[in-house]
């Protein structure tokens, strides 16, 4: 369930409130966005560093959230997630790392906390069989990830 339904009478700026504090204790949070249609995590914080925030979607939430910790881990420890590297976490799947398009259309919490200054990447997984959401075969047909920007390279 989210913050504000869990905390009834709360308003948005409280909810700003506790984001700005879990980025002072942590150095960035993660935002899950519940949508039926497209679930997705993003990281709030990492602009401080500037650094652009990491996305990643349809995951479930505690798969989302350990991408993206670790990730962001690595990249305050000074690994470079440029467009177009693939790498892999302990335990994780094959990523590749695009940038987003819009992060305005989709980060609306670091949007709210840090305006234009938002720049974004998406962490895309490759299937448990190594394969691309942009390859016809990606999960067999049975699950779908939306990559929101243009993969490196690619024309």
């Amino acid at each position: 369930m989210c913050w504000m339904c869990d905390h009834p009478g709360s308003t948005v700026t409280d909810y700003l409130d506790e984001v700005r504090s879990t980025i002072l204790r942590r150095g960035w949070a993660v935002q899950y966005v519940e949508n039926p249609q497209l679930p997705y995590a993003y990281t709030v914080g990492l602009t401080d560093y500037q650094v652009p925030e990491l996305l990643i979607t349809n995951a479930s939430p505690q798969r989302a959230s350990r991408i993206l910790n670790r990730s962001a881990e690595h990249v305050l420890r000074g690994t470079q997630l440029t467009a177009g590297r693939q790498f892999t976490l302990c335990g994780g799947p094959m990523l590749e790392v695009v940038d987003v398009e819009h992060p305005d259309v989709h980060l609306a919490m670091a949007v709210a906390l840090y305006g234009d200054a938002v720049r974004a990447q998406q962490l895309v997984w490759a299937d448990g069989r190594g394969r691309w959401p942009w390859a016809a075969d990606f999960c067999d047909r049975e699950s779908r990830q939306p990559v929101l920007g243009i993969r490196a390279g690619v024309a």
